[in-house]
């Protein structure tokens, strides 16, 4: 089976920087970023893991924990975009950088399992970004919204779908009214779609772990049960190379 063009000239960039970048900002807090597997068979590696869930609720707190406790088991795909570097970014570090005619090309390629614009821009995980942290034997995190795990559920991932939600409606507003860095309009526009982020969690068979982070080590210790056999895995492949 030929593989895509993007499949191909993605790897030469990704394979060397991949894990430089922490990829649970910006893009990926906001829209359906990070995701996929399998381009083929022939490429297997850990099953990646899809988190989910609003503003607010922890998921970057817990995913730091669990990167630092568990340094070279995770990984990070690199997005791609149409819009131009901003001062101090680096292509195929901080994102893919290409042209809106290459990036729509490959999705009409079948090239990307998950894609969105914004601001007039074009954003979205490629097979190739996902299958090269696999590739390197580790476990692809992937931080996206609603849009994206319904993306995701038609492909055939097979992730581990893990939603981190906050206790009540009045945590969340109260932990990004102690941020300060939101405006009276921002935060109304977060803590409406957090509503929306919370029903959704609930629907039957759409995420395989639901973690109410009401207490920060309870949270992370829920969340490190339901990704021991994926770890243990990982590292028994790394002790045995």
């Amino acid at each position: 089976m030929a593989l895509p063009s993007l499949f191909l000239s993605s790897l030469s960039t990704l394979l060397p920087n991949l894990l430089a970048h922490n990829h649970t900002h910006n893009h990926l807090n906001s829209q359906s970023a990070l995701a996929l597997c399998v381009l083929t068979k022939a490429m297997a590696g850990p099953r990646p893991v899809v988190f989910s869930g609003p503003s607010g609720a922890g998921k970057s707190t817990l995913l730091k924990k669990l990167m630092k406790e568990y340094d070279g088991v995770f990984g990070f795909s690199v997005s791609h975009t149409t819009r131009n570097p901003r001062p101090g970014e680096e292509n195929g570090k901080d994102y893919h950088y290409v042209t809106r005619e290459v990036m729509q090309t490959a999705i009409d390629n079948g090239d990307f399992i998950e894609n969105a614009e914004f601001s007039g821009n074009m954003y979205g995980t490629s097979k190739a970004a996902v299958q090269a942290v696999q590739a390197k034997n580790l476990i692809c995190i992937l931080d996206i919204d609603m849009q994206g795990v319904r993306n995701i559920k038609r492909t055939d991932l097979n992730p581990i779908y893990i939603s981190i939600q906050p206790p009540s409606m009045a945590v969340l507003e109260k932990r990004l009214r102690d941020r300060k860095t939101e405006s009276e309009e921002s935060l109304q526009k977060r803590l409406r779609a957090a509503q929306v982020d919370m029903e959704f969690s609930k629907e039957p068979g759409m995420f395989d772990v639901l973690i109410m982070n009401d207490n920060l080590e309870d949270a992370y210790g829920q969340l490190k049960h339901a990704l021991s056999e994926e770890i243990g895995m990982v590292k028994k492949v790394n002790m045995s190379s």
